[in-house]
């Protein structure tokens, strides 16, 4: 299995990138995202920063990834943003030759690194990213922009100057403006193309197969 990590700013378009390449591939890509790991409210009720990497359960999720490495399928948790709780239901992930690892702090988290073959940051202005937060927020999540705005002034633009925007440095793949940078997003098709057609996994790329 080839681990990709796509890190960037909350409202870069990690997610937007990540769909772009299972939709591509579609049947080649598992995608496990570091938001549904922040932990539930009763193992610990007081979380004051959520954009910092102790509000993450990433023992869990680094566990996850080794059990799809090693062939078997994993029940990740779901997180409801509106109810700001890890609800009872989970997700099956199924293990595929490609394993997208997304999330805004992985590149801060040492034990991440290492697991990570390759490391991809999606690079928008901060002005761009807090927009595109504040609607998702808004829209999607039911919070109001005031509470956004809070949250933005209080933790959010200090992760994202001194952990986030930092990261882009450790990546080995920056793809500006995220998933309409087609440009970008052939690179990283072309490499993912490369490693399935070499692969020997059961699910592996057949040549002539890939989605147009």
């Amino acid at each position: 299995m080839y681990i990709i990590g796509i890190c960037g700013l909350s409202g870069s378009g990690k997610s937007s990138v990540s769909r772009a390449v299972v939709e591509r591939f579609p049947g080649k890509i598992a995608v496990l995202e570091h938001d549904m790991y922040y932990y539930a409210r009763k193992d610990k009720p007081k979380i004051l920063n959520y954009d910092h990497p102790d509000a993450l359960e990433t023992g869990l999720m680094i566990n996850h990834i080794n059990e799809l490495r090693n062939g078997r399928a994993i029940q990740r948790p779901v997180y409801d943003f509106k109810t700001s709780d890890r609800m009872a239901e989970t997700v099956e992930i199924e293990p595929h030759p490609i394993l997208i690892v997304e999330g805004l702090l992985l590149f801060n988290i040492a034990e991440i690194m290492p697991i990570l073959d390759l490391r991809i940051y999606v690079d928008v202005p901060l002005d761009i990213a807090i927009i595109r937060r504040i609607k998702r927020d808004h829209i999607d999540r039911g919070r109001t922009v005031k509470s956004i705005i809070t949250q933005y002034e209080s933790s959010v633009r200090d992760a994202a100057i001194n952990m986030v925007q930092p990261s882009r440095y450790l990546a080995d793949l920056i793809i500006p403006q995220g998933a309409t940078n087609l440009a970008g997003l052939e690179v990283l098709y072309g490499k993912i193309r490369d490693l399935l057609s070499k692969s020997n996994h059961p699910h592996g790329f057949i040549e002539g197969q890939e989605k147009d």
